[in-house]
């Protein structure tokens, strides 16, 4: 069903690459894991034509979604799920070009799209255009971006004056349960990224993160994995240890920084 849809999105005009994406790309997945198809086009793609070709393999399929890039989620025959992103790949190089060449930091997940590129194999490149952009970006990890990356997320984590921490700390003594739950995950969004550039590590997204971070980080903070599961189980049960955990968590990171 996969190799039949890729052959019906190659033969659409649009279509000038496409890559497989997300643990499908490599050797790291089971059979109930997702497809992540990226298709990259120089031009839209009717709705009428995407449904034509979706509908002959998908039990289930939801056209045109745009909650965070433009795709298509489906349910193959199978069971299995499969996301079909769509991308201008000028966009997306200039993107990666911003973070890559240009050093810039964001507020967590800087080099995401980054690994998504490197780490996505090509199914299709009709002119070459997506393995040169790969081959542009295969560089070291430029020692810039390390930089502006733990300064940028360090100052979000403790040391600006709108920090997670001091937010954190207002919504623990407002008992506002839900402001915690988000201020936290931004935490974390932080926490990661600065772990990630430490190790001159391109980041891989939201899954796994503890267990990649064991798997692949040379540098991690003391008691990294106990202090973080301590604040999970304080973050709503003991809320009254929730700053403790933190400064904690802050304390190991300033160590190994």
């Amino acid at each position: 069903m996969i190799n039949n849809i890729f052959k019906e999105l190659t033969e659409l005009e649009q279509v000038e690459a496409i890559a497989l994406g997300g643990s499908r790309s490599g050797d790291n997945y089971d059979d109930k894991s997702d497809y992540d198809v990226y298709v990259y086009i120089t031009a839209p793609i009717s709705e009428e034509i995407r449904k034509k070709i979706f509908n002959k393999y998908c039990s289930y399929v939801e056209i045109g979604n745009h909650y965070w890039e433009y795709e298509d989620n489906c349910a193959l025959n199978n069971g299995i799920d499969i996301d079909i992103i769509y991308r201008n790949l000028d966009d997306f190089c200039e993107s990666v070009s911003d973070v890559v060449e240009k050093y810039q930091a964001h507020n967590g997940y800087t080099t995401c799209m980054w690994h998504n590129l490197l780490n996505s194999k090509i199914i299709y490149d009709n002119d070459k255009r997506l393995e040169q952009v790969k081959k542009r970006f295969s560089v070291p990890y430029p020692e810039q971006l390390r930089d502006n990356i733990i300064k940028r997320n360090y100052n979000l984590l403790c040391a600006a004056m709108p920090a997670y921490f001091n937010q954190i700390e207002k919504a623990c003594k407002r008992n506002d349960k839900v402001s915690i739950i988000h201020r936290v995950t931004a935490l974390l969004e932080s926490y990661f990224d600065i772990l990630f550039a430490l190790n001159s590590l391109t980041h891989p997204g939201e899954k796994r993160l503890i267990e990649l971070c064991k798997q692949r980080c040379i540098i991690l903070p003391n008691n990294f994995e106990t202090n973080l599961n301590r604040l999970f189980d304080d973050m709503l049960v003991h809320m009254e240890k929730l700053n403790e955990d933190i400064k904690d968590i802050n304390t190991e990171l300033n160590a190994v920084l």
